[in-house]
């Protein structure tokens, strides 16, 4: 949240599993058309917290099979755990508030009485957190049973049942919903509340999100049943509340249109991004829609290779160089050649580009450094390397695209490759 000076334009606040991340689509289309939307219009001056029931360990396992953005917060387990940034560093003074009459020792005492309850993974036990499988119709006489004794054990916690298998015991101020209004608080605190906020999920832990004041809220279209009960018992008046013609994160864009927060036409939308024109320079845009091309071009999607070819020239100096993540040092030029061999070269493969971070820096009067994640992902193999791109205004008009003078590219720890077909 360091990098905002002031308010962020919009905060969205996203459930990952069947709202994000849509695990039916192999394609991944409406995470990615979602990626391009956020890093284009979005990422420079606006927050993107994802709000999943996922312990650490699994989300990071999610990150590595989809193709998913780097959040600026990351709330996890339910709401019990408060990360911030890259390194995700945990919020010491949620950690305080939630050890409020809680102790997890007491509640394994009382659940281990119920043989109905069969624990979750090692993973998904967290300090504020017991996680348990219970059939879904003995959940209701189960939580009243838990409730009760916990009670009187002296504690205050909250279950939560979810997905029509998941139990999860959390201290009362744990959850989705109070993490989110931990973090307006906070942000508010700071002199930065965020001019909107979009809350969206899928299931019935996510219901707490759309209790909080001031805040937009969607039900993707493939909601599930508890949620809808949920929102025609408590919200079903609520105009600031909607269930989304979309599935997953495209109705998350349809709810930025539908609430007028701003640009919801993602750059995967348009039917031609040789003939898309800007009457401002926008660096962030013109990355997402260099990386776009290429890896239309890769899956032979452009129906006018030696327009695109024509086009890339004339956007990348003469003199520009590249260096790419081996270590090799090329031309503009020479790279240009060595794309028209591999036109078509991933043709029905699961291929797929996109950026993550997507930060322009203006330098002068005429040039910028944008520093970027550049990520590709073939089947389940993905590979990621750090880019830093000098583009320039120099001598050309907004139509024409900013002019790319020189790219590095770096392999992200962890991520190495030793296919020499990696382009920029």
């Amino acid at each position: 949240m360091e990098r905002l000076k002031s308010s962020a334009r919009l905060m969205i606040v996203s459930d990952l599993d069947h709202t994000m991340v849509d695990h039916h689509d192999p394609n991944n289309l409406s995470i990615l058309r979602f990626n391009a939307l956020w890093e284009a219009k979005y990422r420079h001056d606006s927050l993107l917290v994802f709000s999943t029931g996922r312990s650490p360990t699994l989300y990071k396992q999610l990150r590595k099979e989809k193709p998913m953005l780097t959040p600026d917060i990351t709330i996890m387990s339910v709401g019990t755990e408060i990360t911030y940034g890259n390194a995700m560093v945990p919020d010491e003074g949620w950690v305080d508030f939630l050890n409020h009459k809680w102790d997890k020792k007491i509640v394994t005492e009382e659940t281990s009485k119920i043989p109905d309850l069969t624990l979750q993974s090692e993973t998904e036990q967290r300090p504020h957190k017991a996680s348990f499988y219970v059939k879904k119709e003995k959940a209701q006489e189960i939580m009243k049973t838990l409730s009760e004794s916990l009670v009187k054990r002296g504690l205050d916690v909250k279950i939560i049942y979810s997905g029509g298998m998941d139990l999860d015991i959390l201290p009362q101020g744990a959850g989705k919903g109070q993490a989110l209004a931990y973090l307006h608080k906070k942000l508010k605190a700071e002199g930065k509340l965020p001019q909107n906020t979009l809350a969206c999920g899928d299931s019935g832990n996510d219901a707490e999100l759309f209790t909080i004041p001031d805040v937009h809220g969607v039900m993707v279209k493939n909601a599930q049943e508890e949620l809808l009960q949920w929102h025609a018992e408590n919200a079903k008046n609520n105009p600031k509340i909607i269930h989304a013609d979309e599935t997953c994160a495209a109705g998350i864009i349809q709810a930025i249109g539908h609430f007028n927060l701003g640009p919801n036409t993602s750059p995967r939308d348009l039917p031609d991004l040789l003939d898309a024109k800007l009457d401002h320079f926008d660096p962030a845009y013109e990355v997402v829609k260099f990386y776009l091309l290429l890896e239309k071009w890769r899956r032979a999607e452009i129906d006018s290779p030696e327009r695109y070819l024509n086009n890339l020239k004339a956007v990348c100096s003469p003199a520009g160089l590249y260096v790419n993540p081996f270590g090799i040092e090329q031309s503009f030029g020479d790279v240009i050649g060595k794309l028209k061999d591999c036109y078509g070269d991933k043709k029905g493969k699961q291929y797929q580009v996109w950026v993550d971070q997507v930060f322009p820096t203006q330098i002068d009067s005429d040039t910028w450094l944008v520093k970027f994640k550049k990520l590709d992902q073939t089947g389940e193999e993905q590979q990621c390397c750090y880019t830093t791109a000098i583009l320039s205004s120099k001598d050309v008009e907004p139509s024409q695209g900013l002019t790319w003078v020189h790219v590095h590219q770096t392999w992200m720890d962890g991520s190495t490759g030793d296919d020499k077909s990696w382009f920029l």
